[in-house]
């Protein structure tokens, strides 16, 4: 990747009516911020439907697009719904905080009525849409609408002959759902027309999007449900074992995910045909893949299933450089980030040179006085790319703060800033990742704003306030833009065309 630097900031944390942030005019404007800021990416989460806990990470489709970021203005202006009606939908007061149940409540009300509305089955883009992409739009269409008719249940609790899907049963629920599924047919077209629209502008505008791929599929998800063989699953579509992280410093049970473990022999019988389609189909949507958790191509840990926690799991050996490399010739070259994060062992590291993705280094990992971390500055090469932090930590300000006397003190050396207050010292981390060696950075908006404890974004292994921070339309005022636009140019991060 290039010399330059973008921002981390999620859509749902976008400004916008209605709830939650979403493919309108405001995200327009933020794409115009960034232009402005000499900044060249935009980096997203997944853009997946959210299921049980409203993490991005957990989806009922790894292909589909989550209908809660269609722009309902833009249905007003095109007559399918009105404001009245929007407006007469509790979303919630708080502007700075998404109010997840209600968003589903309120949402899915004003879509149904958009679809009645919309005779979609008159309109041939629509149907060119659904060809293209019936390869994982049928199933998911499908599952959803099965789901539903079963009160939202996993489709493990589901009827014996759906959930193993025999034929007789498929033909049935195809006939029985057959408005619902054209239903979520219609909201997938309305996201990847709205996302198309406002990706191309950011494209026209010098601006790439970074998006995200989980290593792994929620287990009630239509992948799941519609592929079992390409997962380690029983005779009865159980899964045997799943994944998750081994006990360390910070957790002594270790991290139970849950998610379905791969069977990485079928998927190497298959050439990865499943991976090349999920690949190919996240470059349609974004211009920069981040892969979430490369570390489980080398080696994944596997937690017997009937586990409570991940203390009793073991190692496994990944495809390794095996599917890089077929994915490469299938495809070509991509643009590829590997999050590399966690503990590396000699083989992630070989596995990491070879593919040739930059991987990732975190300021808030770097300054442990104990350790010479390889998260400073000094020890990067120019294939990787810097954050001050991640969607999964703490804000900047918040992580400063909580350092401990030893650790301060040491980056107060490293950085010879003790003459700075302690209010203003976080400019000087954005400073030091964005003159750095790595290619790109990325930081995310929480931190250029100076944020503290309130606007993190996630908190691992947790259930509960995640992933409903929003930002305010005023945050980023003109004076910040021009401060980032002449951070950026200095550290020589501007895209070629604003020098």
């Amino acid at each position: 990747m290039k010399r330059a630097s973008g921002v981390l900031l999620p859509v749902s944390s976008l400004p916008s009516k209605y709830g939650i942030g979403c493919f309108s005019k405001e995200a327009y404007k933020w794409i115009d911020q960034l232009k402005e800021a000499g900044q060249s990416y935009w980096q997203i989460l997944p853009l997946s439907p959210t299921s049980y806990g409203n993490s991005p990470y957990q989806s009922f489709s790894s292909f589909a697009g989550n209908p809660y970021f269609i722009d309902l203005e833009e249905l007003i202006e095109e007559g399918i719904l009105t404001k009245k009606e929007c407006d007469a939908v509790d979303f919630g007061k708080d502007a700075s905080c998404i109010d997840y149940g209600k968003i589903y409540e309120g949402r899915f009300e004003l879509l149904h009525l958009a679809y009645e509305r919309s005779n979609i089955s008159e309109v041939d883009e629509y149907h060119k849409f659904v060809e293209e992409n019936g390869y994982w739009l049928n199933d998911y269409a499908l599952f959803m609408a099965v789901k539903a008719r079963f009160g939202g249940a996993a489709w493990s609790e589901w009827a014996e002959d759906i959930k193993k899907r025999y034929n007789y049963a498929l033909d049935y629920y195809h006939r029985e759902c057959s408005l619902e599924i054209e239903f979520y047919k219609y909201v997938q077209f309305l996201f990847a027309k709205q996302w198309g629209k406002l990706k191309a502008y950011a494209n026209e505008n010098g601006i790439e999007i970074i998006g995200d791929m989980p290593i792994y599929v929620a287990f009630d998800s239509a992948d799941a449900w519609a592929s079992p063989e390409l997962f380690q699953f029983n005779e009865n579509f159980e899964p045997y074992a799943v994944a998750g992280c081994p006990p360390d410093a910070f957790s002594a049970d270790g991290q139970l995910w849950g998610n379905p473990l791969y069977r990485w022999d079928y998927h190497k019988y298959t050439d990865y045909d499943w991976w090349a389609k999920r690949v190919s189909h996240s470059f349609t949507m974004y211009d920069v893949v981040r892969i979430d958790h490369f570390r489980g191509f080398d080696e994944y840990y596997s937690i017997p299933a009937n586990e409570k926690t991940a203390v009793n799991g073991h190692w496994e050996k990944g495809p390794g450089i095996d599917l890089f490399r077929r994915l490469e010739a299938k495809l070509g070259a991509k643009q590829i980030i590997a999050e590399d994060l966690g503990f590396q062992t000699p083989t992630v590291a070989q596995l990491l040179k070879d593919s040739g993705y930059p991987g990732m280094k975190v300021l808030e990992f770097a300054f442990n006085p104990k350790d010479k971390s390889d998260y400073l500055p000094h020890k990067y090469d120019f294939n990787c790319i810097v954050y001050t932090g991640t969607h999964d930590n703490e804000t900047l300000v918040q992580w400063y703060k909580g350092l401990d006397k030893e650790s301060r003190a040491y980056a107060e050396e490293y950085m010879n800033n003790a003459h700075v207050p302690e209010e203003e010292r976080y400019w000087d981390f954005i400073r030091l990742a964005m003159m750095s060696t790595a290619n790109t950075c990325i930081i995310p908006a929480q931190d250029y704003l100076g944020l503290d404890k309130e606007a993190r974004i996630n908190f691992p292994s947790t259930l509960g306030e995640n992933w409903t921070w929003r930002i305010d339309s005023s945050m980023f005022a003109k004076s910040l833009t021009k401060k980032i636009y002449a951070l950026t140019n200095i550290s020589d991060r501007l895209p070629y065309v604003a020098k």
